[in-house]
């Protein structure tokens, strides 16, 4: 198997971690495999992939779609280094308002899976930052929703005290005045 899948502290979440085969020309490495995938436990029935470009500091999110529209995401960094945080919003969850955060980079190839359910967000480490995440439902402008970024309640250590935030990501509701 080319990867291997570690289940993380949050129910549903998953670290991926795929073989790399460096050589001098670069590497060469499978970055999903259906199969793989749902032998592991997490779902391979993904719908729409995004990309973004990021610079130093900037941070996305916390973002997630609300009822059928709920994404599950697998995400990565395929040029610099991000902090990747998820969130739990499942009300009925025993780590509802809790968070993960993972380092994700070029340089490790570390995929994370969240399932529908959880807020995400990431903040830019590198200079510039290349993102992509794969997601199970399409994007429906009605049903997005997110929550700050610095809700106390949530206590997510991002470890930049002022990051560049879109003026939608700056007036998003704390987590306990969310619609979810």
């Amino acid at each position: 198997m080319p990867f291997e899948f570690e289940k993380l502290s949050l129910e549903g979440c998953v670290l991926v971690k795929p073989r790399v085969f460096p050589d001098p020309r670069g590497f060469a490495m499978e970055s999903f495999k259906r199969s793989d995938f749902i032998q592991a436990g997490v779902p391979g029935d993904f719908v729409q992939d995004n990309h973004s470009r990021s610079a130093k500091g900037v941070l996305r999110g916390l973002h997630f779609q609300r009822g059928a529209a709920a994404q599950g995401k697998l995400v990565r960094c395929v040029g610099g280094a991000v902090l990747d945080v998820g969130v739990d919003i499942r009300r009925d969850s025993p780590t509802f308002g809790r968070w993960l955060a993972v380092e994700l980079s070029a340089e490790n190839a570390f995929m994370l899976y969240f399932p529908p359910g959880f807020a995400h967000g990431f903040l830019t480490l590198s200079e510039t930052a290349e993102f992509m995440y794969k997601c199970t439902a399409e994007y429906s402008p009605p049903d997005e929703g997110g929550i700050r970024w610095d809700d106390p309640e949530v206590g997510v250590r991002w470890g930049n005290p002022s990051p560049l935030l879109s003026p939608r990501d700056a007036a998003l509701p704390f987590l306990k005045d969310a619609k979810f």
